[in-house]
């Protein structure tokens, strides 16, 4: 009998939960629960168990390993302290459920799919669907990409995302990471009508509820669902969480024919819990600490994500890098499912240029020419071209000064300049604290913008006129009204 066989679950669902002879507890040891059950008849492998206590919660072990013919082995979602040998545990005959649909939609939950948001408790008629599908097959996804355009320059232009695609955003705390996210649903909800789901796997509860207020305050709450596990749960509960976000999304696209937008913040932090769970388990560790089953872990979430013919789910995660090492096991294994990278630097957030987008480090298999057209892959490659040579004077430059560069390397510098001014931008969710109106700029926008700027247009203009506006049109007007202000 294949114990991970989708098909027992059907079957195991179809029969009465109830029905079926309960087990006990036999061991306990952290989050990890034993469960014997006397007649043989052993749930199948991802299958939920409830586990009759008088707790202070629910709680919900999911079966990772047949133990013996009489004991299957699992991993709490919930703190399991307190929890006693002999107590009954109940096979629910099918992997955790969640809500899903229009329900979750505004209301923050958590793995199992309980609101933790003080609100209500959904009812028996929304719609649950298990956290363990397959992705959808080859016939069913549709092989034609298309550009998701964010309406953010540096990103559109240099590193542009795709409908239906993976992309990761490599970032440390205060570079602007959560704004960004925050306005990529915002675009989402008001640009495509679809909707938001984010997952934040081994959050902060400060995190949790500053995005959420944020959300309400931005008015794009009510067509998003966040999908949270704090840092001090069990790791069960950090491991599972994505694909109890994932489950919802998926609802979304495949039931309700709707584009949805999948953040994850943050992927390491799953691969972490994966670890801990492989560890409790007592699996021998992998290359460098890791747990053997890292690459089908990452797979099983990964690969769910994609277009089918008419919706489509567009992933962004953001990824942690240990000590800046890009041949971290982790690092490299979720690289090889990412269709774009936005590396975010520190050093740029630094001088306050935000979005603080690396234009050099951050890449997309959708910057082809064949794909977005020959105007946008050669302007792309020329304002990479001119910056990387800014970079390489920068040295120079400090050193000895402006003067000692040729003509010819004084007109890069000063173009290069402006147009990473340019490429920033005002957020509409930051407005309230800059006092500057959100600008949204059309992929055609941003590209006269800046072949403006290589052409010199902008050459006798002040810096600070193209820094944080939207258009070539708006630095234009700002650089006038500055010149009439000093006039």
């Amino acid at each position: 009998m294949d114990e991970t066989n989708p098909a027992g679950h059907a079957e195991k669902q179809g029969s009465s939960a109830t029905a079926a002879p309960p087990g006990f507890v036999s061991r306990v040891l952290g989050s990890v629960v034993d469960v014997s059950f006397p007649d043989g008849n052993l749930p199948w492998i991802n299958a939920a168990l409830e586990i009759d206590w008088d707790g202070p919660h629910r709680l919900v072990v999911e079966v990772q390993q047949h133990v013996d013919p009489l004991t299957v082995r699992g991993v709490a979602m919930q703190e399991t302290a307190g929890l006693q040998c002999g107590v009954v545990a109940r096979d629910t005959g099918a992997p955790i459920m969640v809500p899903t649909g229009g329900d979750v939609l505004g209301r923050l939950i958590n793995v199992v799919g309980e609101p933790i948001d003080h609100g209500a408790v959904f009812g028996p008629d929304v719609p649950r669907q298990a956290i363990h599908r397959k992705p959808p097959s080859l016939s069913e996804q549709r092989g034609k990409r298309d550009v998701f355009l964010t309406g953010i320059k540096v990103i559109d232009l240099l590193a542009p995302l795709p409908m239906g695609g993976k992309a990761a955003m490599f970032g440390g705390a205060g570079v602007g990471k959560t704004v960004l996210i925050m306005e990529l649903i915002r675009t989402t909800v008001e640009k495509y009508a679809g909707i938001s789901v984010f997952a934040g796997i081994g959050e902060r509860s400060r995190e949790g509820h500053e995005l959420w207020l944020e959300l309400k305050r931005s008015g794009v709450l009510e067509r998003t669902a966040l999908v949270f596990s704090q840092m001090n749960e069990p790791p069960g509960a950090r491991w599972r969480v994505g694909m109890t976000a994932l489950t919802v999304a998926e609802y979304f696209r495949d039931f309700m024919h709707q584009n949805v937008l999948l953040l994850i913040d943050n992927v390491f932090r799953f691969v972490q819990a994966g670890g801990e769970v492989s560890g409790l388990l007592g699996r021998l560790p992998s290359r460098v600490g890791y747990q053997p089953t890292l690459a089908t872990e990452i797979a099983e979430l990964e690969e769910r994500i994609a277009s089918v013919r008419d919706a489509a789910i567009t992933s962004i995660q953001a990824v942690y890098v240990p000590a800046d090492d890009f041949t971290d096991p982790a690092v490299a294994q979720t690289f090889t499912h990412f269709d774009s990278s936005i590396v975010l630097s520190r050093e740029m957030a630094g001088q306050g240029l935000y979005p603080a987008v690396d234009p050099l480090a951050s890449t997309s298999e959708m910057l082809d020419a064949r794909v977005v057209g020959n105007e946008h892959y050669g302007l792309a490659q020329e304002v990479r071209r001119l910056i990387e040579h800014y970079r390489e004077l920068q040295e120079i430059i400090s050193l000895l000064g402006m003067d000692e560069l040729s003509a010819p390397d004084r007109t890069a510098v000063r173009r290069a300049r402006r147009l990473v001014r340019f490429l920033t931008q005002p957020f509409a969710v930051t407005s309230q604290f800059t006092g500057q109106e959100g600008a949204a700029v059309s992929l055609a926008e941003s590209l006269r913008g800046c072949r403006s700027i290589l052409d010199g247009e902008a050459d006798s203009w002040a810096e600070s006129s193209l820094y944080m506006v939207g258009t070539i049109d708006d630095a234009r007007a700002k650089e006038q009204a500055a010149g009439l202000a000093s006039a």
